[in-house]
Formats: C-alpha cells, sequence, structure tokens
C-alpha cells in the first residue's frame, strides 16, 4: 500500500497486534500497515536485521548469526523486548514525526490476563504511543468491523478465527454477553500438518510451507472434487530431499482436531447464550471473521453443526483492525468499550 505524505498523517493509530500479522490504521487515512509479526535478529547484539515481510521471507532460510523471530505467540506477547522493537518499527513507518506520540487503540484477545494486557500496553508506551494506550477486546473490534450493530439491544455472534486464538463472542448493548478465547487457530492447523506429514510420510517441511499447503488444499468440509499435488521435503530417515503426493482429503484429516476444537468452542459459546439472544442469532446468523474465514467450507461445517445460518465478513483480515479504527475515530462515543492503562 503506498504511504501518503507523512505530514498529512493524523496523530492516532489503531492496532491489530496479531500472532501471524499486524495490521496499522491511521485516523482519516484507512489500513496504511499489513506486515508479518516476524522480526529477523542478529544473534550478536540481538540487533533487528527485518521485520515484516522481509523477516518473513528469512524464515527457515537464515544463516546461523540470524534468527527469524515470532515476538507473539497464542495472541500474546512471548518475546517482550522483540515485541516492542517490531512496534516500533511498524509505529514509524507510518508516524514519521519523531516529536509528536500518537494516541493508540490496540486490540487483544478476550480471554488475555491482566498482565498479558499489560504487556502489550507496555510495549506499545515503549515503542512511543502516548499515554493512556487503549485496549479493545478482539471480538468486539471484529464485530464493528464486520458491520455488525453491536449498540442495539440484539445478539450478534462473531467467530474471530486469527493466528494464535480464536474469539467466540455473543454481543449486545454494546458489551459481551458470553465469550470463549481459544489458543488454538491458523498456527495450530499449520503445526498439525507438520506432524501430520511427519507421522504419516516421515517427511520434514518447514512452518512456510505448512502454511502454504493450508492455504492452497486446507478445508473444513469436503470438495466436490478432491485434488493432489505434489510436496517437497527433507525424508526423516534418508535425510535426503524427497517429493509426496498429497491430496486435499489427507490435508482435512491432518487438521481436523483443530478445526474439531474450533467448532465445539461455537457450539458452547451458543449452549451459554441466553434464549432471547439465540433467537436473534438464529435469524442474524453468526458472523465469521479473521484468516481462517478464509478455509474453505468452514461455513458449511458451522452451518451443519449448529443449524445456525453463517455469513463471512466481506474482508475477514481486516475486519479486527477496521473495528479497531472506527473505535479511534468515535472514542468518545465509544469509551465504554475501552479500557485503558494508568496515566
Amino acid at each position: 500500500m503506498a504511504r501518503s505524505n507523512p505530514l498529512a498523517l493524523g496523530r492516532d493509530i489503531a492496532i491489530d497486534l496479531g500472532t501471524a500479522n499486524t495490521l496499522i490504521y491511521v485516523r482519516g487515512q484507512g489500513v496504511v500497515l499489513n506486515e508479518p509479526s516476524v522480526v529477523a535478529l542478529d544473534v550478536s547484539d540481538g540487533k533487528p536485521v527485518a521485520v515484516g515481510h522481509e523477516a518473513k521471507r528469512m524464515m527457515g532460510r537464515t544463516p546461523g548469526h540470524i534468527r527469524a523471530v515470532r515476538p507473539l505467540k497464542d495472541g500474546v506477547i512471548a518475546d517482550f523486548d522483540v515485541c516492542e522493537k517490531m512496534l516500533r518499527y511498524f509505529i514509524q513507518k507510518v508516524h514519521s514525526s519523531r516529536w509528536s506520540k500518537p494516541r493508540m487503540v490496540i486490540c487483544v484477545p478476550s480471554g488475555i490476563t491482566g498482565v498479558e494486557q499489560r504487556a502489550v500496553q507496555d510495549a506499545a508506551e515503549y515503542a512511543g504511543a502516548r499515554k493512556p494506550v487503549h485496549i479493545i477486546e478482539e471480538p468486539m473490534a471484529a464485530a464493528i468491523g464486520a458491520d455488525l450493530a453491536v449498540h442495539e439491544p440484539s445478539g450478534n455472534m462473531i467467530v474471530d478465527i486469527g493466528g494464535g486464538t480464536t474469539e467466540v463472542a455473543v454481543i449486545s448493548l454494546g458489551g459481551i454477553v458470553t465469550a470463549q478465547s481459544l489458543r488454538i487457530a491458523g498456527d495450530e492447523l499449520d503445526e498439525a500438518l507438520l506432524a501430520y506429514l511427519k507421522k504419516e510420510f516421515s517427511l520434514a517441511v518447514g512452518e512456510r510451507t505448512a502454511e502454504e499447503i493450508k492455504i492452497q488444499m486446507g478445508s473444513a468440509w469436503p470438495f466436490e472434487e478432491e485434488m493432489t499435488a505434489d510436496i517437497r521435503g527433507r525424508d526423516l530417515i534418508s535425510g535426503l530431499p524427497r517429493t509426496i503426493s498429497l491430496s486435499t482429503d489427507q490435508v482435512r484429516e491432518a487438521i481436523a482436531e483443530p478445526v474439531a476444537a474450533i467448532v465445539d468452542a461455537v457450539r458452547t459459546t451458543l449452549d451459554k447464550t441466553p434464549p432471547e439472544l439465540a433467537a436473534d442469532i438464529m435469524h442474524q446468523g453468526i458472523t465469521i471473521t479473521g484468516g481462517g474465514a478464509l478455509l474453505a467450507g468452514i461455513d458449511r461445517r458451522l452451518a451443519h453443526e449448529t443449524g445456525m445460518p453463517i455469513n463471512i465478513a466481506n474482508d475477514p483480515l481486516y475486519s479486527v483492525v477496521i473495528g479497531s479504527g472506527r473505535a479511534l475515530e468515535n472514542i468518545e462515543l465509544m469509551r465504554g468499550l475501552l479500557s485503558q492503562s494508568d496515566d
């Protein structure tokens, strides 16, 4: 996405700090950055060599003195120092003024602990945000971004399947009525694929290859026509490169367990929903956002398991950051949905 004149930038930004990708929304401009949450570090001094797209291209291909790190795991910060460096880099990329500190809204998983939330706020402050840093819960941001009427007295159900967490929530009157935050999402689908290839074919492939297989061949519901593809990796027995033929139904079998866990989380949340709101959801349907909404057949699988109509958000990858941005644009109206750090 083209960068605008830095002097024209608004001072307020909203960040979807995701396990897989970080997206930034600048007030008055919309989404200006979407990059992988990856940092390549020089092992000798710990300084970043590359961040974002460039760092992701290095994953699995780095020499001994460079290490590619993902600072977030399961929706929370796993490496505070690296996360702060990554955030600083991204913020400086979209907010060039060194003298003004931007007001910031960051979204976090709904199941986050107080300590984990504080770590996100601290990382943002160290990276140059103005105090207080406002926090919005991911399912609420996703619902706003997916154009659900969150302030109305009716039940809206959102399922946000990201890289590190799956957020399932029922929202009414501007608040979360019931929610479940599951630390199973896109990353676990990749890990399930890696484990399946090792167990069934004695083949080792990299994380990037597993992600590509998931995107190209993964599904939660049978295809009308199953496909096969050649997958290259390293034979665990001989240690030599080897190519295998993998079918879409084998990929579906590989990711069956994490997909079933996501479906169970939706059913459990529905089970805890008050009857009046459940009736609204039956009428309006369940909305899916996040990268997981792009998994082939996830809507048919959820419709089959819940008996509810399923809607996929118009722009599922951007729903959370757009919702955070709308909260930022209307910060006074949305104040009830935001929590903040201490001054």
